[in-house]
């Protein structure tokens, strides 16, 4: 399951876990102009996990997500060679 919310700054999306056995943590996406943070509550520590993204890493990983083992470069164009 998951949730959408436009606030003033950033699009929040949050990843809820559900159905399995071992459920991890909600995660939530936080997509600003600039950046992207994904965090993650760490129930080991109580402290939340965050991680920060440019636009241009997301569009990487958006790529990579659909292509085989290999080394790629985003054209241009966002089409990967």
């Amino acid at each position: 399951m998951f949730s959408i919310e436009h606030e003033f700054d950033a699009t929040v999306v949050t990843l809820v876990d559900e159905g399995s056995v071992n459920l991890m943590e909600d995660i939530t996406i936080n997509m600003f102009e600039d950046v992207i943070t994904v965090e993650q509550l760490d129930p080991r520590t109580d402290t939340v996990q965050k991680i920060s993204f440019s636009l241009h890493q997301i569009q990487e990983l958006a790529a990579a997500l659909d292509l085989p083992e290999g080394v790629y470069k985003l054209q241009q164009d966002g089409k990967s060679g």
